[in-house]
């Protein structure tokens, strides 16, 4: 990109949920892209899906323009609609039940509030490449652990 704007793809992957979990990332800038990937041996996607775009995050520098593209829904309302709400209620969702990872959901707050994010959708496994690679990052991780 020559807008100065970081491309992240982010996705998480899990044999069994919960099982063995992975998290990858595709960061591309300036026609530059790092890869990132990592795994856990008990976990669930939901928290590998958080995991990734925390850990993309963490690995910008500071101030950061960041476009992130997600294939989990989760992690895209969670961030754009549900987490001012569940900051209201204490951590509680609307039926007042505790919001589950919320230790995630707290990190990833912290992670974003250093940067410019733009959150996006898009279908999983749907042939777009950033996804797909970190659909493949994810699963590397996965079998980081697994072996």
């Amino acid at each position: 990109m020559t807008d100065g704007v970081v491309e992240v793809y982010a996705d998480g992957a899990c044999r069994g949920n919960p099982g063995p979990g992975g998290w990858g990332a595709l960061l591309v800038e300036g026609g530059k892209e790092r890869e990132l990937h990592g795994g856990e041996p008990a976990t669930t996607n939901n928290r590998m899906e958080l995991t990734a775009v925390i850990r993309a995050l963490d690995a910008l520098p500071r101030g950061s323009r960041v476009r992130l593209f997600t294939d989990s829904q989760y992690v895209q309302k969670g961030m754009t609609e549900w987490l001012a709400a569940w900051k209201r209620r204490g951590w509680r969702t609307a039926d007042r039940q505790p919001v589950k990872n919320e230790d995630l959901w707290r990190a990833l707050e912290e992670a974003a509030r250093g940067h410019q994010v733009e959150w996006h959708w898009v279908k999983g496994h749907a042939g777009h490449p950033g996804n797909e690679r970190a659909d493949a990052l994810a699963n590397l991780g996965v079998d980081s652990v697994r072996s």
